[in-house]
């Protein structure tokens, strides 16, 4: 009894050690994806470009950039363009989303607008705010946009 314990003990701290490892890679790819996007952005104006990375519930990673337009209400910031891009493509569920720019010392959130267009397909997802050097800061959906307005929140009296 005491073997079948330790032995699956063992099975457990492996496969939470294979999770993590498998996590961890997935965070690095994001972030790698981002700041590809990012190289392509379209910023004659701001001169401000930003990369965003989305992770789906099946593992699919769209990318998005910003697009600016002389008639600067016209713009799309880069999570806007990812979001679109993805459900173009037919995906409604996501885990996470990296979002960087090339400020170096500090981490960049999406803006506001963003928030809301996130917002709309869950809240729970992480949110890895990254730097040109590729270092990132998680954080959530919830914790960027308290108390946000919510699909949910249509219909309810």
């Amino acid at each position: 009894m005491m073997v079948v314990k330790v032995a699956s003990a063992l099975y457990l701290s492996l496969y939470l050690i294979m999770c993590s490892e498998f996590i961890a890679d997935q965070i690095k790819e994001l972030v790698l994806k981002c700041q590809e996007a990012r190289s392509m952005a379209y910023c004659p104006y701001s001169k401000f470009p930003v990369g965003a990375a989305l992770l789906t519930a099946d593992g699919a990673i769209i990318t998005g950039c910003n697009v600016e337009n002389a008639s600067f209400g016209l713009t799309v910031c880069a999570e806007r363009t990812a979001i679109q891009r993805a459900v173009a493509e037919g995906h409604r569920q996501f885990t996470a989303i990296a979002v960087t720019c090339d400020i170096k010392d500090s981490f960049v959130g999406p803006c506001g607008a963003c928030r809301q267009v996130l917002m709309e397909f869950g809240s729970e997802w992480a949110v890895y705010l990254t730097k040109p050097d590729g270092s990132y800061k998680e954080t959530t959906l919830n914790e960027l946009l308290p108390y946000a307005f919510s699909p949910a929140h249509l219909g309810k009296k």
